[in-house]
């Protein structure tokens, strides 16, 4: 049963948040622990994003979540609700031209524009499972009168933060010198750095103060606790000090060498400030960067698509396109929607969506996909996939969801989240206590308190993680590889051994049919014939070539006989009554094409000699396969598969990474040989003759022996071996069905994406990892130099701000990932 199926039978949900407000692990924390105090609800928050992905049972309402998390200081909007994670219906927000949700925050309620087109008909019966109250579907409001937000930060955005910062500066900047430079002193200069501050520590730093009283009024303390402490405990402390001594600056000089030593910390408040807003800003900018890839690969779909209706062409906007309208495309442009062309033949250059750079020949009947360009010929194409159906909404939905999921090596991190503002409250209280009761200088302690306030730092570890997940899966999908969630992550880095399914990954899977063998009496053009008229009702690469061979030796390219009655077993073979071309009488022939094992289901036995025959096309390295007529074989077609032109090198790439190559198909063993010596895969680690349910069988067999195992592949019969391997990695020129199973989709067919795609997957749990280690390093050093007295709290603030800021650009370095 899928989890589709348990969903619905169970009644729960899951519906997507956005929530505003959230500054730092701390927040996400404590949205998750509210939230998971509802009886059956389950909550994963996803800070850059701004975002949460809530599991929700029955007897919830949308209104409770959002009730519960509007209730904790935040503001909730529901974006949508739909049947599972993993289904198809909608893609999950992150929408418009741009890639972002936008938000009408006059009433509260998430209008979210859709990412490439309206959604269909068939969304609006799925939207409301889940029953969401506020979850208004994108047509029922006037977006695009509506101003939008960006979520790839948190906190306030940096178009907002810019003002703020470059006020800062410019008077921080006076106050910094008159107070740290004794010639620059004249009479009376307390009073004019404190004034100077003022705005500074009140105006500038209010997104600091604002986000630490609307927690405070909740009983909660984060990141913004600690900086609002201590920046109006430095400006409060030092107006007491010149108020209870009016005259202590009335002398230049007398506050000597900066302010450190008599009690006035103006400039301290007023540098940690500018400080901290320079690193919320300059975070802002990297995490809009970082979800840079994600906006672009939503932004490739067309806008606009030559529909042809009676004849005329007609240009209308390509969200209005619906499923099996004819549209133009001429060279040079956007292919407008996922289809098949009827009519003409061109280049498509698919790059922006499969990564592969040389372009694909398409005539008649050939799948096309929207977004990608037409590069020579005019081409009629028939739409088949419109709106959340299509391509690249697929994308868009697996990308958003990996980004909101979160990691295993998380985990740790959201832990330490959760208690770090009150550990590090109470430390800054001991630290001012013990120093004062040591050293009897309020001063020198005053200062180390404030200094472990500013130095605190949850917000890298808050981002450590997603900010890193959120780079590298932009990334993949601008290289055509969708990486499914963080779990992912880490178990590409333990696979050591990976089973390739032959046809279709390592080879080219565009069989052609080399000759026809006749038996019995037959013809071989009657054998091609009928076998042709059978294969054509099925979707397996070798039913393919056969058809198409078929067909083009018909008499003037008519069509093949029809065919009724039709069955087929995957891997095994087809069967169905074939009408005789020309018969008056209504003669029908009852045709079985396929492997040994299925003509013998049928009640079909070659004789020696026929057996002796097949054996010696599959010992030239051929796949062959019987066509039995009305009981009797009739005739052996033979096919070649072509080995695709880099398979040997990322075989041998694989074997650099440490995984263990091994080839699986159900071709017999002569051919996989061949095909396995060819791209370096050595024989003993070659499983031939295999059944769909043989490929599951291998892959247990592997898992059996200790190996992590990746499964790739591209067929309907590869779905369970994908779902059974720990690494499901589907080659994205084959089925929803392979990739719906799969953990990694690799939209082009080329096996060196699937490498890139381990590479990527690797390099980013790498970041993420060295992300995780300096923001626990930071912490954990950090604190303790500052509560030893041997840190001044203007560095502890550009320390603090660094911080976050490394994480990010840290991550960032995932952009240049190359091809």
């Amino acid at each position: 049963m899928s989890n589709h199926d348990i969903l619905h039978q169970t009644g729960t949900r899951i519906i997507e948040l956005d929530i505003e407000g959230m500054t730092c692990a701390s927040c996400v924390a404590r949205v998750e622990r509210k939230l998971g105090k509802l009886d059956g609800v389950e909550a994963s928050v996803n800070l850059p994003l701004e975002s949460a992905q809530v599991k929700v049972p029955a007897n919830v309402t949308d209104q409770q979540i959002v009730d519960t998390v509007n209730a904790t200081g935040y503001k909730a909007w529901i974006r949508e609700s739909r049947p599972s994670p993993s289904s198809t219906v909608t893609y999950d927000g992150r929408a418009g031209d741009d890639g972002v949700p936008e938000h009408d925050h006059s009433d509260g309620a998430g209008v979210m524009r859709q990412h490439a087109s309206k959604r269909g008909t068939s969304e609006h019966a799925e939207h409301g499972a889940g029953g969401g109250a506020q979850g208004e579907h994108p047509e029922h409001g006037d977006h695009d009168a509506r101003a939008h937000e960006d979520h790839m930060h948190h906190g306030p955005a940096a178009s907002k933060l810019r003002p703020r910062l470059i006020a800062a500066a410019t008077l921080t900047v006076p106050v910094f010198a008159i107070s740290m430079i004794p010639a620059l002193q004249f009479p009376q200069w307390g009073w004019v750095a404190g004034l100077l501050a003022l705005p500074v520590v009140t105006w500038a730093a209010w997104p600091f103060h604002r986000a630490a009283a609307i927690n405070a009024r909740h009983f909660a303390s984060t990141m913004d606790t600690l900086v609002s402490i201590g920046v109006l405990a430095a400006y409060l402390y030092s107006a007491w000090q010149l108020f209870a001594n009016p005259m202590m600056t009335e002398h230049p000089g007398m506050e000597a060498m900066g302010g450190m030593s008599d009690g006035l910390y103006f400039e301290v408040a007023a540098v940690v400030t500018t400080f901290l807003l320079l690193g919320r800003f300059l975070e802002a900018n990297a995490k809009a960067k970082a979800g840079d890839a994600l906006k672009a690969l939503l932004s490739l779909g067309a806008k606009d698509a030559t529909v042809l209706r009676d004849g005329v062409e007609h240009k209308i906007p390509a969200e209005q396109l619906v499923a099996g309208d004819i549209f133009v495309v001429r060279p040079g442009e956007k292919i407008a929607t996922d289809g098949v062309v009827t009519s003409g033949s061109s280049a498509v250059d698919a790059s922006l969506v499969t990564g592969e750079s040389v372009p694909v020949e398409v005539g008649p009947g050939s799948q096309v996909t929207g977004a990608t360009i037409n590069t020579s010929g005019r081409l009629l194409v028939r739409a088949t996939r419109v709106g959340s159906d299509t391509t690249l909404a697929q994308m868009g939905r697996l990308v958003s969801q990996a980004q909101t999921g979160k990691a295993p090596i998380a985990r740790l991190a959201d832990r330490i989240s959760a208690v770090f503002v009150p550990v590090v409250l109470v430390i800054a209280v001991i630290t001012f206590v013990v120093w004062l009761a040591l050293s009897r200088d309020l001063n020198a302690a005053f200062t180390a308190a404030v200094a472990v306030l500013v130095i605190a730092c949850p917000c890298a570890l808050g981002l450590a993680t997603p900010v890193g997940l959120l780079t590298g899966t932009g990334r993949g999908a601008q290289l055509g590889i969708l990486i499914k969630g963080p779990q992912v992550l880490e178990d590409t880095r333990t696979v050591d051994a990976i089973l390739l399914d032959k046809t279709g990954t390592v080879t080219s899977g565009k069989l052609a049919v080399g000759h026809t063998l006749a038996l019995n009496g037959h013809s071989p053009a009657d054998v091609l014939s009928l076998a042709g008229a059978v294969e054509a009702a099925s979707e397996h690469p070798i039913a393919h070539a056969i058809a198409a061979a078929a067909k083009s030796a018909m008499p003037d390219a008519g069509p093949l006989p029809a065919v009724k009655d039709f069955s087929s077993a995957p891997g095994g073979g087809v069967r169905g009554m074939v009408a005789l071309n020309g018969a008056g009488n209504g003669a029908e022939r009852t045709v079985v094409a396929g492997r040994t094992g299925w003509l013998e289901d049928n009640g079909i036995f070659p004789d020696d000699a026929q057996r002796q025959a097949l054996a010696t096309e599959e010992a030239g390295g051929a796949t062959a396969i019987w066509v039995a007529v009305d009981g009797k074989p009739a005739g052996i077609v033979t096919l070649r598969d072509t080995v695709k032109p880099g398979s040997a090198a990322a075989i041998a790439k694989l074997k650099e990474l440490g995984i263990r190559p091994m080839l699986l198909t159900g071709d017999n063993f002569a051919v996989a040989a061949q095909v396995a010596t060819a791209v370096g895969i050595a024989p003993e680690d070659v499983f031939a003759g295999v059944l769909p349910e043989g490929k599951v069988d291998a892959v247990r067999k592997l898992q059996s022996q200790g190996s992590t195992v990746a499964m790739a592949g591209d067929g309907v019969n590869d779905a369970a071996a994908l779902s059974q391997a720990d690494l499901g990695i589907a080659m994205g020129s084959g089925t929803d069905v392979a990739i719906e199973a799969s953990d990694l989709t690799v939209m082009g067919s080329d096996l060196g994406q699937l490498v890139q795609a381990i590479e990527l997957s690797r390099k980013t749990l790498t970041t993420i990892k060295t992300n995780l280690f300096w923001a626990f390093f930071y912490n954990a050093i950090g604190i303790p130099v500052a509560a030893l007295g041997l840190l001044n709290p203007m560095i502890a603030g550009a320390a603090m701000a660094a911080s976050s800021v490394l994480v990010v650009a840290n991550s960032l370095r995932l952009r240049s990932f190359a091809k």
